[in-house]
């Protein structure tokens, strides 16, 4: 149990998990493309012992694996995991009020604790400018804070237990920020400290922000967890760190004792200015847009202190890992949320939000003449209608019926959805809906459109297990390549307006129709580069699902509508890059080219195994 960010370092680093890197690293670009060189080959974590331009050490890919997050939770990870299945489940506790004895003690020892007196944390004030201002790709509009706790309470209910401590990115430096007097906090209105920032805006009273940076590991964790209702991030916090959350009030803020960092300030009501460009989770870039700017109090350090920092890109980076302790600690929490809902899989290589695949429950089946979705439609909307599960723009769902699925076996399961799918009856539009703000494939910020693959019965078709000589010969359209069974990509010239690419992709159906029917192959993709996109099932998951907005994106062979439901003998899905689409993160060859010098012989890094 660690009491700050300086134990676990020193654990880890005794048990062979960290590596001390002690020449100078430059903050722009060079340390975000070390680390993730390192965590690419699953390396250990990173202490930077010399920041250029800054006196402070920084610390990344701590959670890199799930072996060493859970090595470093590993004294309280079995008293978190069963508090969480009480709340999730807490019929199991009045079953069994004996047995849940200890986990409801060990929540109660989690509360948030007050304390007076000197704080480590407090020991120092400094600036923003002093912080280690670390860039991860050439186009981010600064340095930014990725491993931020930013902690806001209710306006209304004030007080720790009315909190909300969420991990929203912060922008240093850059755009029309004054430098040490203001800094750029990015979070969508739904979110915990939008709903505050919409209290305090009626009360006509600035929002209060404490930005805390560092302390225990599992602070960190808490701020990304999805909890169940009633149980805080600070008692989370508490529970996961085996110690109680340790805080005090300067000037009116919320300070946490344990962290390194502590950066306070004030929201006011309607101010904003540009924030980004930012290279992040779908592996292109977020462009500059107007969001909250925070006025800087002031800045705290404790003494030697750590920023801990993480990179974010194009899937799998450390947030994977991140995702993986979510799931196993949560457990049973979307089936307690969702009934009928066995397993949600927001897929990581599609970017997390764009895709979904779900296995839920048909139980109306055995009163139906034909085997068809019915309780799967109902699931899914509640689904779409579930938190983050909202953000998704693909689901595909469907029902164990003879065989056991898992939908973490990507191919498996979506060879079971193909062959069953039928394409007259199983796809289901929203339009005119809301995306991830991160998503540019929408029609505009927050705006796209939603399709449910609702597939379940009887086997219809024999995928194909080669590419249909129908699919070789379609000028303009070339280099037909097999993805998977049921799944060709076809290469086609770049998009340049959505008339366009109506004319090429009726030309291509009918093309396909007229070659007779192709049963086969349900799924087509039309690419810009299919070679790339059919040599992994990574590639073409995340070029297929992040460069698609169902609504304008989906075509079909043979397509109709009947009873204003769309139908077709055969789905092709427009997976080019269009004109509004953000730009993908390409890392600087130059700054990969001088970060070698970390990884020769007697260096560093010499002992790691990189590509």
């Amino acid at each position: 149990m660690y009491r700050n960010l300086e134990d676990c370092i020193i654990d880890l680093e005794k048990n062979g998990h960290l590596v001390r890197i002690r020449e100078e690293v430059d903050p722009y670009l060079e340390m975000a493309a070390i680390h993730m060189k390192v965590y690419e080959a699953g390396g250990p974590a990173l202490l930077f012992e010399n920041v250029k331009g800054s006196k402070f050490r920084a610390v990344s890919n701590l959670f890199g694996t799930v072996e060493r997050s859970k090595f470093i939770f590993r004294h309280t990870w079995k008293a978190v995991q069963d508090v969480m299945t009480v709340r999730n489940d807490p019929i199991k506790a009045l079953k069994n009020p004996l047995k849940n004895i200890k986990t409801g003690l060990a929540a109660a020892k989690a509360l948030p604790v007050k304390k007076s007196g000197s704080l480590p944390v407090t020991a120092q004030e400094i600036k923003v400018s002093d912080l280690p201002f670390i860039q991860h790709w050439p186009m981010d509009g600064g340095a930014f804070i990725t491993l931020p706790q930013v902690y806001t309470e209710d306006p209304e209910k004030p007080g720790i237990m009315n909190s909300n401590l969420g991990m929203y990115r912060i922008q240093l430096s850059g755009n029309e920020y004054e430098l040490d007097k203001e800094i750029g906090l990015h979070y969508q209105i739904h979110r915990g400290i939008g709903i505050h920032q919409n209290k305090a805006d009626k009360q006509g009273a600035p929002l209060k922000v404490s930005i805390f940076v560092g302390g225990p590991p599992a602070h960190t964790l808490s701020a990304v967890m999805p909890l169940p209702e009633g149980l805080s991030e600070m008692t989370f916090a508490g529970l996961l760190a085996g110690r109680r959350f340790h805080y005090s009030y300067i000037d009116g803020f919320c300070i946490s004792n344990d962290a390194d960092f502590v950066i306070t300030g004030e929201i006011h009501s309607g101010e904003t200015k540009p924030e980004g460009p930012f290279g992040d989770h779908l592996g292109y870039y977020s462009l500059t847009h107007p969001f909250p700017v925070m006025k800087v109090h002031k800045v705290y350090a404790k003494p030697n202190a750590i920023w801990p920092f993480t990179v974010v890109g194009r899937p799998p980076q450390e947030d994977t890992a991140f995702g993986d302790l979510i799931h196993e600690l949560t457990g049973d929490a979307i089936r307690q949320e969702i009934p009928g809902v066995k397993e949600v899989h927001a897929v990581d290589a599609a970017g997390v939000h764009p895709l979904l695949f779900a296995i839920g429950s048909e139980r109306y089946t055995p009163y139906q003449q034909v085997k068809q979705p019915t309780e799967l439609l109902t699931i899914a909307n509640r689904i779409l209608g579930t938190g983050q599960l909202s953000l998704a723009k693909f689901l595909f769902i469907t029902a164990e019926e003879n065989l056991p699925l898992d939908t973490h076996h990507e191919v498996e399961f979506l060879t079971y959805i193909l062959e069953r799918l039928d394409l007259h009856r199983d796809i289901h539009f929203y339009t005119n809906t809301t995306i991830d703000t991160l998503d540019y494939s929408g029609t505009g910020l927050n705006s796209g459109s939603k399709v449910v693959f609702a597939a379940y019965g009887d086997k219809k078709r024999e995928l194909c297990k080669e590419v249909p000589d129908v699919l070789k010969e379609l000028h303009p359209f070339e280099n037909a390549r097999l993805v998977m069974p049921g799944i060709v990509v076809i290469q086609g010239p770049a998009f340049t307006s959505y008339a366009k690419a109506q004319q090429e992709l009726q030309g291509l159906c009918d093309a396909i129709q007229a070659k007779g029917p192709l049963p086969s192959c349900p799924m087509i993709i039309l690419c810009d580069d299919s070679t790339f996109t059919s040599a992994t099932l990574n590639n073409f998951l995340w070029a297929t699902f992040t460069r698609s907005n169902p609504s304008h994106d989906m075509y079909g062979v043979n397509s109709y509508y009947e009873n204003k439901h769309w139908a077709c003998d055969n789905l092709i899905i427009d997976a080019r890059i269009k004109p509004h689409h953000a730009p993908p993160l390409v890392p600087d060859p130059t700054v990969e080219k001088n970060i070698e010098r970390f990884f020769v012989k007697g260096a560093s890094l010499g002992g790691v195994k990189v590509r």
